[in-house]
């Protein structure tokens, strides 16, 4: 998303796609040439992170980075980056959240959590893994939000019928089933899902059902931990200020979203909520790109991945004084007159 910005400052951008999914990447770029970009102003560098990416960072021709990953590795960035000084852009993890209000729209809310949670399975720093629901319509929500997802179809993700495809690796299922256990061993009740998929042709594929956990306390490790993968963890609670604490109980903060008919509600949840991004009556994903993008605490450190923020962050400012009044003239005029 921010290469944009960086070809607007004046920029040459040399981008290293993460290892697993490179076509994009690759699309992108092809696309950029046919539209008559000149070769060479974007550039793509494909391999390993040690291999590609640590060198890159460190080169003494890269002026300025931009890392999107895990906070894991985007703490090795920014160290790497800081020996030179060299600005660091970071885009990280998220547990980022949807409040479900006594008052809301509940059709809307489960539409708006099920594309938060379940949309491109989960693997998404926007993803809502995490739905917290007022007690007076937590049953209800929580049975149509059932429902709802049940319903949704598994499969190849090129087929335009299917709602849920694969992980991204191997090694990312077996971290979704992970977590899909320690919410058992935690006591979180499983409502939904919980399985790798395999019937239906998917057995060969990393395919996981889409999973809910529901009466989930906030200090579990479903509640606190980034899966980014298809879990969601339902939690309830009974009061605006309860919602706002548990909302705020991670070391995240991306994006949160709150359903509401309470425009009082809406704009106390906007100032108060540690999230960068604040939706009212829409899922946590959807940023636009000319907005500002970015989140706080373990998420990354401000909003430079789109909007005037990016303009600001791929380009230096420099301050110009210009004088055209003869002042030296003056000067010896008014000396001489003196004299």
């Amino acid at each position: 998303m921010e290469n944009h910005a960086a070809l607007i400052c004046g920029n040459t951008v040399v981008i290293k796609p993460a290892e697993d999914t490179p076509l994009s990447t690759y699309n992108l770029v092809q696309i950029l040439t046919e539209a008559g970009l000149p070769v060479g102003v974007v550039n793509v560098i494909y391999g390993m992170g040690p291999d590609a990416g640590a060198p890159l960072v460190t080169h003494a021709d890269v002026a300025a980075v931009s890392f999107t990953g895990s906070t894991e590795t985007g703490r090795l960035v920014n160290q790497a980056c800081a020996s030179s000084f060299k600005p660091c852009h970071l885009e990280m993890g998220g547990k980022n959240i949807i409040l479900v209000m006594d008052d809301a729209n509940l059709d809307l809310a489960v539409e708006g959590a099920v594309w938060g949670g379940f949309g491109t399975s989960g693997q998404r720093c926007t993803a809502a893994s995490r739905v917290a629901v007022h007690k007076k319509v937590y049953r209800e929500f929580l049975d149509r939000f059932a429902q709802r997802v049940r319903a949704l179809k598994i499969g190849d993700g090129l087929d335009p019928e299917t709602e849920i495809g694969p992980l991204v690796n191997e090694t990312q299922l077996q971290t979704v089933m992970k977590y899909v256990e320690i919410g058992k061993n935690e006591r979180a009740r499983l409502i939904v899902g919980g399985h790798r998929a395999a019937s239906g042709g998917l057995a060969n594929g990393w395919f996981h059902e889409p999973t809910i956990f529901a009466d989930v306390d906030p200090a579990m490790r479903i509640a606190q931990e980034e899966i980014f993968g298809p879990v969601v963890a339902l939690l309830p609670f009974d009061s605006f200020d309860e919602a706002l604490e548990i909302a705020n109980r991670v070391n995240y903060g991306l994006s949160a979203s709150i359903y509401t008919r309470n425009v009082n509600q809406a704009y106390r949840a906007m100032r108060d909520l540690e999230t960068g991004i604040v939706y009212v009556n829409a899922p946590t994903i959807g940023a636009e790109i000319q907005l500002p993008f970015g989140g706080t605490k373990n998420t990354g450190n401000g909003h430079r991945e789109a909007g005037t923020a990016a303009i600001d962050f791929y380009s230096e400012w420099k301050t110009l004084y210009v004088d055209y009044s003869d002042r030296l003239q003056r000067a010896q005029i008014d000396t001489s007159d003196h004299s």
